[in-house]
């Protein structure tokens, strides 16, 4: 990467403390994930920022003629890769979702006659877009470069937790334009913009917020914005449609230099005389709370115009969370998926609240972090299972205040419930469970929450009794969900299940006998809906029988979400030893586990699954979906762990590559990637709440684990090549390991775990 060989340039110059040897930064490539499904952005951002300042790459609506648009999909990040043309850089976004929202504050840089419409990909000359090449285009950590086409113009971008900074270097003296979107979206349709509220203060600084109805239906983004040089003239095109109230406000001119502009549908733009080479420097703060929030957050992060320092201070705090695993691998390739996947993974959950600690509440009234940073973007179907568990390890205090965030979440909550999907103050209700326990279980569990466990665990348990959420009335009252009252009941029962019994884990260690009780009889309902005479988990009805029209392979309307019955059959991360007995014994499912990854499943069986694509599939088995992440390790509770070994390396070569479509399926906010740092490191959290990772077979070549705690974990692999995926033996602090898990204080305590690596199993 050319950005590379400067960024290392900057830091010799500089003096800085970050070497070309032990440089990370160097290593993450943010494109990876940017075509077909991984639905990642190449935009820059901070770790856990809450500005993630990237480009977009069409205008792709939600719905057409009143029907939901499938093409919208592709866009969850706003960029894709494969696309021609650029139509401007938006504040926020979300990194790998399956839906979306965000993109706020659409800014694009212009020359030439005014236009305020976007144009067509066809013909960006129609409109303010531009085309591009990625021959032209860097992405790096916390750095975004780009030159647009149409006006010869390269754009750069920076941040800081709060701050986008923008760079626009014009080519020739003349009028340049700043085009400010306020209607464009992620997800967008005609009315998703409840309001939008601009002022003018002064030449040079804009205020004002949005307020809009999408997957977050109650979402207030305001801004602060200022520019590096007084702005000339100004304006604004109002696109709502007509009102029958106008009040009085025709009394002014507003379409051109008027300090205030108000409506649904707004674009205005700046314009600047420029020189030729000359930068116009933008910085955009955000807040939940007020333009005033906002404001502080722009004074407190980025009081300067000096584009490189933000950009190399965002960077040093890249650097200092990728130095928290330093591995070494055997190739380039190696160490750019594992240190982007890291860097996935360190996206989100974001920050969300001003520097002052005021935040936007559930309540949608303004609240105070006392002793903790609010998060939020909890896509926590996806991210119980890995990312939070990783956390756990390597970002203890950070995950913290997470599970604090969540809590504050239930306190605000009119339903007294954790938080489902939530984002931005809003909770969309998104997939299915109550996976906040489960987080908030396993950081109790190990010791990782700060605050109120015994609170914790009451707003767990009064999650998990809501009668009125998603069929858990009746699983209550029949230990199953039955799928003629609450679609995808198959699903939800497994998971509702997994979950009680994370709540047993948390109670456990909490001493509630009671609750212990109570969850464990609750975490046994997965059998309610296992077949015995097909052998997979099968949809019931009401009156206690199995649906009669069943289709294992079909992942629509089988009562499963994302998923068949071959895979969702497999979901009982609590208690696989019970599961594999109730399946017909060890011999009988290491048989059924290996014709998952040998069989074909034909596409005709996920045609209606936008979220499945044969990309993430191998045989039946569905990496690109979460649900069966935990399978493969499954073999450990077999004869035949050796063959959890070679299905581990062999996922990890065919579902992980260095280039833009190099993710088999949605990132999902980390999850994916979370997958291939556990699996790397040669163990994974089949069961979050436990305290156990079972253990797998290490990609890497070593690691060291620098805690916070002050220990350190090591990993050392002997015998490491593509070929050797089998573990001969593992050792810990010198001793053997004779069981197939490490535990939390293995890991915790410090020490050195070793792998031993040959090409032939150990039978």
């Amino acid at each position: 990467m050319k950005y590379t060989l400067l960024a290392l340039l900057v830091l010799i110059l500089t003096g800085n403390s970050l070497h070309a040897q032990d440089n990370l930064v160097q290593y993450v490539n943010p494109l990876i994930g940017t075509h077909k499904m991984g639905h990642t952005y190449p935009g820059a951002t901070v770790p856990f920022g809450m500005v993630q300042l990237s480009p977009e790459t069409d205008t792709i609506p939600y719905e057409v003629d009143n029907h939901y648009n499938p093409l919208v999909y592709k866009y969850c990040a706003g960029y894709q890769y494969d696309d021609p043309t650029i139509v401007g850089f938006s504040h926020t976004h979300f990194s790998g979702t399956g839906h979306s929202d965000l993109g706020d504050f659409l800014i694009m840089p212009s020359v030439g006659k005014l236009q305020l419409n976007p144009g067509t990909e066809q013909n960006p000359k129609s409109g303010f877009r531009s085309s591009f090449s990625h021959s032209n285009e860097v992405a790096a950590p916390n750095y975004y470069k780009v030159k647009l086409d149409e006006g010869n113009i390269v754009a750069e971008l920076t941040t800081s937790n709060r701050v986008g900074f923008h760079q626009y270097t014009f080519p020739e003296a003349g009028q340049a334009h700043i085009i400010f979107d306020l209607i464009y979206g992620i997800y967008n349709y005609t009315d998703k913009n409840v309001w939008t509220f601009v002022r003018v203060e002064n030449d040079t600084l804009i205020t004002g917020y949005r307020q809009t109805n999408g997957w977050a239906r109650t979402r207030t983004v305001y801004f602060a914005m200022t520019f590096s040089k007084p702005i000339q003239q100004y304006g604004v095109k109002d696109f709502s449609n007509p009102h029958v109230y106008k009040g009085f406000w025709r009394k002014f001119d507003q379409s051109k230099n008027f300090p205030e502009a108000a409506g649904e549908q707004l674009r205005m733009y700046f314009d600047f005389n420029t020189t030729a080479g000359e930068a116009i420097k933008i910085k955009v703060a955000l807040s939940p709370v007020s333009t005033t929030g906002a404001l502080e957050n722009l004074q407190a992060e980025i009081p300067h115009w000096n584009f490189e320092k933000a950009k190399l201070a965002g960077q040093q705090q890249w650097e200092k969370e990728l130095q928290r695993v330093q591995i070494k691998a055997g190739t380039r390739d190696d160490m750019v998926n594992f240190y982007t996947a890291l860097y996935h993974t360190f996206l989100g959950p974001t920050t969300y609240m001003d520097v002052n600690g005021q935040y936007r509440g559930l309540d949608q009234g303004n609240h105070a972090a006392s002793n903790f940073t609010n998060y939020t973007t909890f896509s926590l179907w996806d991210t119980y299972r890995a990312l939070h568990p990783l956390f756990n390890i390597i970002q203890p205090k950070r995950n913290s205040d997470m599970v604090q965030s969540m809590l504050a979440h239930y306190d605000q909550s009119v339903h007294k419930m954790l938080p489902v999907w939530s984002h931005h103050a809003n909770e969309n209700w998104c997939m299915i469970g109550y996976h906040s326990t489960s987080v908030v279980a396993d950081a109790i569990v190990k010791g990782t929450f700060q605050g109120d466990a015994m609170h914790a665990l009451n707003a767990c348990i009064a999650t998990s009794r809501h009668g009125s959420y998603d069929g858990i009335e009746y699983y209550m009252k029949s230990g199953y969900v039955p799928e003629d009252k609450s679609g995808s009941s198959v699903s939800k029962t497994l998971e509702y299940a997994y979950d009680d019994w994370a709540i047993a884990q948390m109670a456990k260690k909490l001493n509630r006998q009671d609750i212990y009780t109570e969850y464990m009889k609750r975490s046994q309902n997965w059998k309610n809906v296992y077949d015995a005479s097909t052998g997979y988990m099968r949809p019931k009805l009401s009156d206690g029988t199995f649906r009669k029209e069943f289709d294992v392979l079909s992942t629509h309307g089988q009562g499963f979400i994302e998923g068949n019955a071959w895979n969702y059959s497999l979901y009982v991360p609590q208690d696989p030893e019970q599961m594999i007995a109730v399946m017909g014994g060890k011999k009988r499912f290491v048989q059924h586990l290996d014709s998952l990854f040998t069989m074909n499943l034909p596409d005709e069986f996920f045609a209606h699954t936008e979220d499945i694509t044969r990309d993430g599939i191998i045989g039946n088995y569905v990496h690109g979906n979460e649900p069966a992440h935990h399978v493969a390790y499954l073999y450990n509770w077999t004869d035949q762990p050796w063959k959890t070994q070679e299905r581990v390396r062999m996922i990890l070569k065919k579902q992980y590559h260095p280039a833009p479509d190099g993710l088999g399926g949605n990132d999902d906010c980390g999850q994916m990637s979370a997958w291939y740092i556990f699996t790397s490191l040669g163990f994974y959290p089949v069961a979050p709440g436990s305290d156990q990772y079972a253990l797998g077979s290490p990609a890497i070549h070593s690691a060291i684990l620098p805690l916070e705690n002050g220990k350190t974990f090591a990993i050392e692999v002997k015998n490491q090549s593509d070929k050797n995926v089998y573990v001969q033996k593992v050792t810990l602090n010198d001793k053997p390991l004779t069981r197939l898990y490490l535990t939390h204080e293995d890991i915790t305590k410090g020490g050195k775990l070793v792998f031993y690596m040959s090409a032939k199993p150990r039978k």
